[in-house]
């Protein structure tokens, strides 16, 4: 029996230890305070909103959008909007949003509303309108430049005016891009295209060639791999030969998010870095 006891106290001293030790880490733990957060955390999350549907007086139907807020957007003021066309696949495939959370966090670019356009109908998301919105239609033209902005400035604490308006797009949003450059421009300065399909317009380059030259800042990118490269360099040349500052970039892919995604961070640098 002695020996059972022994065994038995010692069982216990051993039990004890960890017990011990868990105390201490707590205790360590509590002197030590939190953890520090990095700066991009620290500095907290943006939000995006649930799609939002607009009845367009111009296109006679609906059509929906979400919208990114960075950290404290209601203690700012005059910030910049980036408009975005296909707006659902820079959130899916281009996941934007977290990317402007961390560059904004971490002070690479200045905070920045984001408006991701739809171009499904809302009611019938298989009925796919980018070929009837995006080959310069006025009436879509109208629509963002006028109604859209004109609800974003409303609601949000922006710049308002071309000065402080974006457009974004990729393929045929890259040549909606480029259609705003033309027919929106006292909306918007920025006119910005990832791939630019400008085919269906046949005039886009000879529209360019003879416009005045006008107050844009412009970034054009394209792949090298069966992408739009061979209408992306004419349009650079033309862009050249007129004397506007713009940022170009080629990339080795094809006509794909490989291609895009990676180009998001130059194109939030480009118009919203910090100074």
């Amino acid at each position: 029996m002695g020996r059972v006891q022994e065994r038995e106290r010692a069982r216990g001293k051993n039990k004890s230890v960890p017990f011990l030790m868990l105390a201490l880490a707590v205790v360590g733990a509590l002197l030590a305070g939190p953890v520090a957060a990095g700066p991009e955390e620290s500095k907290g999350r943006g939000s995006l909103s649930d799609n939002r549907i607009v009845a367009s007086k111009h296109l006679e139907y609906k059509l929906q959008y979400r919208v990114y807020l960075p950290p404290g957007h209601d203690s700012l003021s005059d910030l910049p909007v980036l408009y975005l066309a296909d707006g659902q696949w820079y959130i899916q495939r281009g996941e934007l949003p977290r990317l402007l959370d961390r560059m904004i966090g971490s002070g690479k670019i200045e905070p920045v509303i984001a408006v991701f356009l739809d171009n499904r109908d809302p009611q019938n998301l298989d009925d796919n309108r980018r070929n009837r919105q995006f080959f310069c239609n006025r009436d879509y033209i109208n629509f963002v430049s006028q109604e859209l902005t004109g609800e974003i400035d409303r609601r949000y604490n922006t710049l308002a005016g071309r000065d402080g308006r974006t457009i974004l797009g990729v393929s045929f949003g890259g040549l909606n891009s480029a259609c705003f450059g033309l027919y929106a421009h006292e909306s918007f300065r920025g006119i910005a295209m990832q791939s630019p399909a400008m085919h269906p317009v046949g005039s886009l380059f000879s529209d360019y060639e003879e416009a005045p030259v006008r107050d844009l800042k412009i970034l054009l990118t394209t792949g090298t791999i069966n992408d739009n490269e061979g209408r992306a360099r004419r349009l650079k040349g033309i862009l050249e030969a007129k004397g506007y500052d713009f940022f170009y970039k080629e990339v080795p892919y094809g006509h794909e998010w490989a291609n895009w995604k990676p180009l998001l961070d130059d194109v939030l640098r480009y118009y919203f870095a910090v100074e």
